[in-house]
């Protein structure tokens, strides 16, 4: 490969990128498609929201092959679409310390004057006295951020879900304009503080076991799966009897031992396999 060239003790594309200094980026705009190949035409895996900072793992112009800081989730993006930040403000970076509040309108204003609509949950690095920083440009927060509270958390919760709700269901979406369900889930937990992984099955391997439907408390997360026994979706239980998921839209629905029905197809659409707690 032609990166290679440069120096022959060069192995990798992380040493080049060291080398380079080039190792580390920042989404720069509101919204960033991460697709699973480095082309405009495959498929959307999640999104980039602003603020989320990365590590570019690899280059192929206009590509980078990018992993989350939050979730280390990777794929490919438009280099266009970040800006190159140093280790430094990388390691730097709070993920969840100052967030987009519950809010359907945020902007944040750069130093041009010109407005950047945001999504809710994304995240306003070093923000400090009504700014944030995004690599070497400053835009001013005119909006209080949300920040975690420890209070409550069950409630906060539910009061996060049902944000979401109605919300049209979007295969790799994170916002309230298009979301899928385990970023649905992943959303609402960062709300409240809590760190978990992008993909329901990913989400599966996380949390304590809640062995019986009628433990289950306000904020657990249930599972399905399909015939193959695979984990394809997620859902945050509301109580016992119903959760709030987003299949289609975000909606609630009646759950029981078998899964969850829904009133509207007359049917069980999701078995359930498993239910986890994260609180």
């Amino acid at each position: 490969m032609k990166y290679y060239s440069v120096k022959k003790n060069i192995v990798n594309f992380r040493e080049y990128f060291k080398a380079m200094g080039q190792l580390y980026a920042i989404c720069r705009v509101a919204v960033a498609p991460l697709r699973a190949a480095a082309s405009d035409k495959a498929e959307i895996t999640t999104q980039l929201l602003f603020g989320d900072h990365v590590e570019v793992m690899e280059k192929a112009e206009p590509w980078y092959r990018i992993k989350n800081h939050y979730d280390d989730y990777e794929g490919w993006m438009d280099f266009k679409q970040l800006a190159e930040i140093t280790e430094e403000q990388y390691r730097s970076y709070e993920d969840g310390a100052n967030l987009v509040p519950l809010q359907v309108s945020n902007a944040v204003i750069d130093s041009k004057g010109c407005p950047y609509y945001l999504p809710t949950s994304a995240s306003l690095p070093a923000y400090e006295d009504g700014y944030c920083t995004i690599g070497n440009e400053k835009f001013e927060v005119p909006f209080e951020p949300h920040r975690v509270s420890t209070s409550n958390v069950a409630a906060d919760l539910i009061k996060f879900a049902l944000f979401f709700l109605n919300a049209p269901y979007l295969w790799g979406g994170r916002t309230l304009f298009g979301i899928d369900c385990s970023g649905f889930s992943q959303a609402v937990y960062k709300l409240a503080g809590i760190a978990i992984k992008r993909d329901a099955a990913q989400q599966a391997e996380q949390g304590q076991v809640v062995n019986f439907l009628p433990e289950v408390q306000a904020g657990d997360l249930a599972f399905f799966d399909n015939a193959d026994g695979r984990i394809i979706h997620v859902g945050i239980m509301l109580n016992k009897n119903q959760i709030i998921h987003a299949s289609g839209r975000v909606r609630i629905d009646a759950i029981d031992d078998q899964g969850i029905y829904n009133a509207e197809l007359g049917r069980y659409s999701h078995k359930l396999r498993i239910i986890k707690r994260f609180l």
